[in-house]
């Protein structure tokens, strides 16, 4: 039996296994293709010349062969043929070494893919920071403004005496109040008596609903105005009466000067902003001051201005002297102060516009912030986006289209201290603001001039009067936001 057993099993193997016939390293199967068996069958690790000697080819990752991590792998004179493992055979797959495949690519690749990896991550940290910032900016402006809710609750319980809004489209009514209030900050501009406070100044800004025109109305603090019962801020029921336009604000606040301006006019407000001294001269100052030109120089105690005569641009202490000025610049009137008002305002509007202030966010935040803090409004107005989507629709208004004028008024028949409106051009102009029809504005000096340039003039600019109306429509003295200050 043990006979038959060594006959059958035939020569015993060579202990080196087979060689190729042409000297090469040893082959990894038997010649008739069955599996090799034995010490040199692959992946027995045995044999680190066959690994890298550039002819079998790459090895299956994986292999004993491809994780052999020792120095003396990649020797030279460590193959069968004396050739080693060193720089691998052009076209072969050896020379992965310790790191794999890595090794066969570009030198500085795995640096470049650190370097992508960190800028991602850097840029996405810029991004994330940005974006708070900005997030916190936003919710910094929209809670420094103050709504006004209990003036919207006095305004919801008169609704049915109302007037409703006569033009359709985008048309709007803003009503502007500078409240002349001496509490808090305001202090030094006057004597605090218990809080009280009166609109110092007062203006209906009509946008028409094309966005391509802007018409502001002054209406004086002495005009006598039928103002209505209103409701005090300690819940007491005032009478209605026939007196002086600015008491509406001391007595029943922006609710009952709204509802007075709309039994004056006809016209219904659909928001309202009231603004103190303060938010006034840090507007000025956030845009680095206003251009206004003097006839002759001032000294004012009460206004605290001290200004020389001609050119000269005013930050916003001397700006809110200037605008508040009654007794030492021009004629010493209320009315003179109003014309003073409109053309600094329509400087203003000139000043943010041509620098680019409103098309800039670096530029629009100081007077966003500086206007919000001291800014109550209606409750429709009271976010940061309802303020920038009234600003964007007035940012492309032509400065010469945005107009400043005064109610036709004149001295009060009873008290020559007072004002009254003058009829019929105060009620033409308020239905033309009813209507969302253009209002003709030119200087005093062009209206008492030469009377068909004006004609021409209304008729080219007017849109809602008809071509065959016998008799021209009202023209009415104020200025616009284009006027030089000191064009005389």
């Amino acid at each position: 039996m043990d006979a038959d057993v060594s006959d059958s099993a035939g020569p015993p193997a060579d202990p080196d296994g087979p060689h190729d016939p042409a000297g090469g390293g040893p082959r990894n199967g038997s010649q008739d293709g069955s599996a090799a068996t034995g010490p040199d069958a692959p992946g027995t690790g045995r044999d680190r010349g066959s690994r890298d000697d550039g002819r079998d080819g790459p090895k299956e990752p994986g292999s004993d062969a491809s994780r052999d991590e020792s120095p003396e792998a990649d020797a030279p004179g460590d193959g069968p043929d004396g050739t080693g493992g060193g720089a691998p055979a052009k076209g072969g797959g050896g020379g992965r070494g310790r790191f794999g495949n890595w090794a066969a690519r570009p030198e500085g690749g795995h640096g470049k893919r650190h370097w992508l990896r960190w800028t991602a991550l850097g840029a996405s940290f810029v991004v994330l920071v940005a974006a708070g910032a900005g997030w916190w900016l936003y919710r910094k402006l929209d809670g420094n403004i103050t709504t006004d809710t209990s003036a919207a609750a006095e305004l919801k319980a008169y609704e049915k005496e109302r007037p409703t809004p006569v033009a359709q489209g985008d048309a709007q009514n803003i009503l502007l109040i500078g409240s002349d209030t001496r509490s808090g900050e305001n202090s030094e501009y006057g004597r605090d008596d218990g809080g009280s406070q009166r609109s110092d100044t007062t203006i209906l800004l009509h946008l028409a609903a094309d966005r391509r025109s802007a018409t502001a109305v002054s209406l004086p603090r002495d005009l006598m105005s039928r103002i209505p019962s209103c409701h005090t801020a300690d819940g007491k029921t005032t009478k209605a009466q026939f007196a002086q336009f600015n008491w509406a604000f001391e007595l029943g606040g922006t609710a009952c000067t709204i509802r007075t301006v709309e039994k004056m006019t006809g016209v219904r407000i659909d928001h309202h902003m009231v603004i103190d001294f303060n938010g006034f001269k840090d507007m000025v100052d956030a845009v680095d001051g206003v251009e206004v030109c003097l006839k002759e120089p001032v000294d004012d105690k009460d206004a605290h201005l001290t200004l020389p005569a001609g050119r000269q641009k005013l930050d916003g202490e001397k700006a809110l002297g200037y605008v508040r000025a009654r007794k030492s610049i021009g004629n010493g009137s209320d009315t003179e102060r109003m014309d003073r008002q409109q053309k600094f305002l329509g400087a203003l509007v000139n000043k943010m516009q041509s620098n680019g202030v409103l098309l800039n966010p670096t530029r629009l935040y100081p007077v966003l912030d500086a206007a919000t803090k001291s800014l109550t409004t209606d409750p429709g107005l009271d976010s940061l986006r309802d303020l920038y989507d009234l600003v964007r629709g007035m940012r492309n208004v032509p400065t010469e289209r945005v107009q400043f004028l005064t109610v036709p008024r004149q001295a009060y028949r009873a008290d020559a201290n007072r004002d009254e409106l003058v009829q019929p051009d105060a009620d033409q102009l308020f239905e033309k603001l009813r209507e969302d029809e253009t209002v003709t504005v030119l200087p005093a000096d062009r209206i008492n001039g030469d009377d068909s340039q004006e004609t021409d003039s209304n008729d080219d600019r007017k849109s809602g009067d008809s071509e065959l109306s016998p008799t021209p429509a009202p023209t009415y003295s104020g200025s616009s936001a284009a006027d030089d200050p000191c064009d005389a």
